[in-house]
């Protein structure tokens, strides 16, 4: 292998890694670094994967030389590989003619995926080994390659993918990923001896063994992410940043001992929300390196804004009202007895009184607030005799929120601090969610004939006053109860604490942030793992600020 490494003729290359795969050496070596008695031949596996590697880095440093002939036949098969057979044939048939309209063909590289006419520009950076790679999938996959041209022929310039160039950045992502140029033969070995066959799985890379097989694998990744993200050419490194994380997820994170037909699979099935989410992971955690300490203020902020805003979706639900089912022995009873089996509860438009009146039956339509005429603004007094205004509904009675003391609740809690709440803590269990109101009471004599309270005994302390049951509600769902509990802790400014307030407030928080992540830009380096450049204060007065989310 070394001999042939040495070699003049690049060309000795391809023949000599032919003849390694025909003798099955290669496919020998792949088992062996996936199988278990690896510390037996650890060196000579390691030094043919570094070799590897070496291998790969010389192909990489060749440069694409039209002067060359095994170069310009390269480049000439991959364009006669673009042509249908019936092309083929009218060419055979019209000769230089024919031959010599296809190279005035304004677009006789660029539809092949290349960005100019010039096609040897584009393997600057990966060398022959891009032009390998681009051959051998096209002489492996020939019929899907011109069927993906014709594909692309019919739509728009802006909307078709470039293949040439796709082909050249997965090879360029699986040299990067494989960290080829780094030469580690001897730091590997010593590795070896000195932590033995627990660093196995970070040393040895069996993918690596099948380089072929995982760039037409990550070409396939790339047309497959194209067309369902509904790509356009500026949207070309968008893509290839989605390619690479898809690569150091899959390929990446695969143990030494998992097939490559396996990888390949995953590769193929990766699910596009899922790499979303990755992205916007590494993405935070970029910019959490850079600017943690602006990043932290933003979701401070975010966290704040997303609490109010779910403060007042759960206040408008119970302005909104519901429905909940009155305490009693079972409904059977209640039906018997002549009692109410329910009761609506909601929230006046000031937001200062809860409403509620009992019914015999829920009805189609919400009653109205009006519907709820005022009885007592105390839930302690005896309840009036039923009214008459209506066949269902018996009697109206308001809660004035500003002598609710606590509200105890079974509902499942996030927070344990309790020091500064109206919440208690309830520790025995309920066959059903229960939500009670409890609040000082008045004494009858502090109302007067018309049931209102007295101005001077609101400015009676609370302490003087005994604490009583106001309100009891029995949701139906846990979102009821999330809605009902939190908005009324969110009136009396407390804290939420079920947690799926916790969960909503996070949702919208994180959506914010990440809105805010998308309108920041670094560079086109942030995406490839390099560090980005913070503004420079240089030169600068005082005056001088800069608004990471803002602007200059």
């Amino acid at each position: 292998m070394r001999d042939s490494i040495t070699n003049d003729s690049e060309l000795e290359w391809p023949k000599f890694i032919q003849k390694l795969q025909d003798l099955g050496v290669i496919r020998a070596v792949y088992a062996l670094m996936q199988g278990s008695a690896l510390q037996d031949h650890a060196h000579p596996l390691i030094e043919f994967q570094s070799l590897t590697k070496v291998l790969l880095r010389k192909w990489r440093d060749v440069a694409l030389d039209l002067e060359k002939p095994e170069h310009r036949r390269a480049l000439k098969g991959i364009h006669l590989a673009s042509n249908s057979e019936r092309d083929l044939e009218k060419e055979a048939e019209s000769g230089n003619e024919a031959r010599r309209s296809k190279r005035h063909n304004p677009e006789k590289w660029r539809r092949l995926g290349f960005e100019s006419e010039s096609p040897t520009v584009q393997f600057e950076t990966m060398g022959f080994l891009g032009m390998m790679d681009l051959a051998d999938y096209i002489r492996n996959y020939q019929d899907e390659f011109q069927k993906l041209l014709l594909e692309q022929s019919t739509k728009p310039a802006q909307k078709r993918c470039p293949i040439a160039r796709a082909s050249l950045s997965v090879t360029q992502i699986l040299y990067e990923h494989f960290e080829v140029d780094k030469s580690e033969m001897e730091d590997a070995k010593s590795y070896l001896i000195l932590e033995s066959r627990v660093n196995f799985d970070k040393i040895f890379k069996p993918l690596l063994l099948h380089w072929t097989r995982l760039h037409v694998a990550g070409l396939h990744a790339f047309f497959r992410l194209w067309k369902v993200t509904g790509a356009e050419v500026e949207d070309y490194e968008k893509i290839v940043e989605l390619v690479r994380i898809l690569v150091e997820s899959v390929v990446g994170g695969a143990p030494r001992t998992k097939d490559v037909q396996d990888v390949e699979d995953d590769l193929a099935e990766f699910e596009y929300s899922r790499l979303r989410e990755l992205q916007m992971e590494l993405l935070e955690l970029t910019y959490e390196d850079v600017w943690g300490q602006h990043l932290r203020q933003v979701r401070e902020e975010l966290h704040h804004e997303a609490l109010q805003f779910v403060k007042e979706q759960r206040i408008r639900c119970l302005l909104k009202g519901a429905w909940f089912p009155n305490d009693g022995s079972s409904k059977a009873d209640m039906v018997a007895s002549g009692d109410p089996s329910w009761k609506f509860v909601q929230l006046s438009h000031n937001r200062r009184i809860l409403h509620f009146g009992h019914f015999h039956s829920v009805k189609t339509q919400c009653p109205e607030l009006d519907a709820l005429p005022e009885k007592r603004k105390n839930a302690s007094f005896p309840l009036p005799a039923p009214c008459h205004c209506c066949a269902n509904h018996l009697y109206s009675i308001l809660v004035d929120l500003s002598i609710v003391s606590s509200v105890v609740s079974n509902v499942s809690a996030t927070s344990d601090d309790s020091s500064s709440s109206t919440v208690k803590s309830v520790s025995h269990h309920f066959s059903a969610t229960k939500i009670t109101i409890h609040g000082h009471a008045q004494s009858r004599s502090s109302t007067d004939e018309s049931g209102k309270i007295e101005d001077h005994a609101r400015s009676t302390s609370k302490a003087t006053h005994r604490e009583a049951v106001l309100l009891t509600l029995r949701p139906q769902s846990p979102s009821i109860a999330s809605e009902w509990l939190d908005g009324l802790l969110m009136l009396l400014n407390q804290q939420p604490i079920t947690a799926e307030t916790s969960k909503l407030v996070n949702l919208v928080s994180d959506y914010g942030l990440k809105i805010r992540l998308l309108n920041v830009r670094f560079d086109d380096g942030v995406f490839a793992g390099e560090p980005p450049n913070v503004p420079s204060r240089e030169d600068l007065d005082d005056d001088y600020y800069y608004d990471v989310f803002g602007g200059a």
